[in-house]
């Protein structure tokens, strides 16, 4: 894709310093009190109504807002939270700023600005005033009915007749991490050249929503519209494979032999998925859900047939969740005893199974695959190592993924015995001018006391992709976020925030057999991470607790 819908990407020999606006460059950011038609005016409370550190969601007459007092002060923004649509007033407030109850999303109540992730937009602000002891909020009705605002972006200045292949910032792989890098970048004034390159057909989309709603369509889930793209001179090269990173010359080679020269580079290429090693495993039928057509296909094959899911992985466990009502059959099969033994513990995983099992879903523990059969060049049955021989129509693998990092071998970037990119708080590799972010690093996580993690969460890759577009504009920013992910199961959410590698004990409080439960993960007598289901906002309390760099004790909790 062009910038500006010319005929061929252009470009300029950068410099790579930062190019801010000029006075009479800076884009006019809408008014929103400019037409007086568009406005509305409405007293929401009396000043007694509300204490310091409350919130209220109030009605102005053609939309609600969120007001909320802070030390004395009055704010008030969206409702709605812009990831999905979760009524922010159930969230929490604290230090400045409100946390979403659902997915952990945190907004600057004085700006309305996104300050930690998931979502792309920040919310609309409205203006407080104080009349006779009464709460007037003024705002535009169109900000109070679109309940969301994205934030001022440069645009390139320097589009002129140069050769194609030089850019000033060059991101391999279309992810949130890419995405997030290239929107940050245009915030903060970048007026250079960016470059998005991806193996896909696809301009970034939603990949979290391939297993959990897997008959979307990729135009229903795509990040950004085209129009976007276009409106802020971000290049998309698509079904672009980058097979060579040569570090020390800047330049990139890609598969059709073509070359790029770059100042500043982020490799934010993610996973791919792990695939079996038994026999049968290239099968038309066999599946690692990867892209829309992946999901479309098993959807399709197996409506009315029998679905074997191999790995009670978060993929797996949603894909069988999503088949449930579809399938004639749906088996999953795990080498573990319990699914997300690891990742959740005995009890709450061993209530998940019985959540699945009470949907009809058959699971066989403690095997693998043995082989996979066909009949006539297609997928007949699915044999276990015990022996047991599943019918399947379909099969879709859910065993883990590995980094996509294999064409950096030659680059001279540091790369671990997993495949893994170390980088460091600002997320830069061993390379200061190359960047990465995503599922493909390992960095230090600051509240696990710089412990190098991985983290392959939807919200990890937004923050991450947003501290590297800020350290390649040189603000030496740090990475200081608190992981929080999801999933949804049968119309049931389990949240989880921290990182609890290595618990070794599970405090659980509520009803786990009704699964309206939190799970507190500790190890020593700290808490490192916290599970819930039916229980907001306790995930995103106690997320909110761990980022203000508090600690959290079992006896806290106990």
């Amino acid at each position: 894709m062009s910038p500006n819908g010319k005929a061929s990407p252009l470009a300029y020999k950068a410099n790579g310093t930062t190019r801010h606006y000029h006075h009479e460059e800076r884009p006019i950011g809408l008014n929103p009190y400019t037409n007086p038609k568009d406005m509305v005016e409405a007293s929401v409370c009396h000043v007694k109504d509300l204490e310091n550190g409350q919130m209220r969601e109030v009605d102005l007459g053609c939309g609600k807002a969120l007001l909320i007092k802070q030390n004395g002060e009055y704010y008030a923004m969206g409702h709605k939270c812009p990831h999905y649509g979760a009524p922010l007033v159930k969230g929490v407030l604290s230090r400045g700023r409100v946390r979403c109850p659902w997915h952990g999303a945190c907004f600057n109540i004085a700006t309305g600005d996104i300050e930690d992730f998931p979502g792309l937009d920040g919310l609309p602000k409205f203006q407080v005033k104080i009349e006779k002891e009464r709460v007037y909020i003024r705002a535009s009705k169109q900000a109070l009915q679109s309940q969301r605002r994205t934030k001022v972006m440069a645009k390139c200045i320097a589009l002129s007749n140069y050769s194609t292949a030089i850019t000033n910032v060059l991101i391999i792989g279309a992810g949130p991490a890419g995405l997030v890098c290239a929107e940050t970048l245009r915030q903060e004034g970048f007026s250079d050249r960016i470059v998005i390159c991806t193996s896909e057909k696809y301009l970034p989309y939603d990949r979290s929503k391939l297993s959990k709603s897997m008959d979307s369509q990729a135009e229903q889930i795509l990040l950004r519209s085209k129009e976007f793209f276009h409106t802020y001179d971000i290049e998309v090269l698509t079904e672009t494979q980058v097979v060579n990173v040569d570090t020390k010359n800047k330049m990139v080679v890609f598969k059709d032999g073509f070359r790029m020269e770059y100042n500043k580079l982020l490799i934010a290429t993610g996973n791919t998925p792990k695939t079996l090693a038994c026999k049968g495993k290239e099968l038309d039928n066999v599946f690692t859900i990867r892209t829309p057509e992946d999901a479309n296909r098993v959807v399709k094959l197996g409506t009315g047939k029998n679905a074997v899911i191999v790995g009670a992985s978060f993929l797996g466990m949603e894909v069988a969740a999503y088949l449930c009502e579809k399938a004639h059959s749906v088996s999953v099969v795990e080498m573990e005893n319990i699914p997300f033994k690891k990742f959740l513990g005995d009890k709450v995983g061993l209530a998940i199974m019985k959540m699945f099992e009470s949907n009809r879903v058959k699971f066989y523990m403690q095997t693998e695959v043995s082989e996979l059969r066909e009949q006539e060049g297609k997928l007949k049955e699915v044999v276990l190592k015990s022996g047991k021989v599943l019918r399947a129509d379909v099969c879709v693998i859910g065993i883990g993924a590995s980094p996509t990092t294999g064409f950096l071998k030659q680059s001279g970037m540091t790369i671990d015995s997993k495949g893994y990119i170390p980088v460091n708080k600002m997320m830069q590799t061993n390379v200061p001018s190359v960047f990465a972010a995503g599922d493909v690093v390992t960095f230090p996580l600051a509240f696990r006391n710089n412990k190098k993690v991985n983290v392959p969460h939807w919200q990890m890759a937004h923050m991450q992709g947003r501290i590297a577009a800020l350290n390649m504009l040189a603000q030496g920013t740090e990475i200081n976020t608190i992981p929080y992910l999801w999933t949804a199961m049968f119309g049931k959410s389990i949240r989880y925030a921290g990182n609890g590698e290595g618990f070794d004990d599970v405090i659980i409080q509520g009803d786990i057999e009704e699964l309206k439960f939190v799970a507190f993960y500790t190890r020593n007598d700290e808490v490192i991470a916290v599970a819930s289901m039916n229980y907001d906002p306790i995930v995103s309390k106690v997320a909110e607790v761990m980022a203000s760099g508090k600690s959290i004790r079992k006896r806290d909790v106990e």
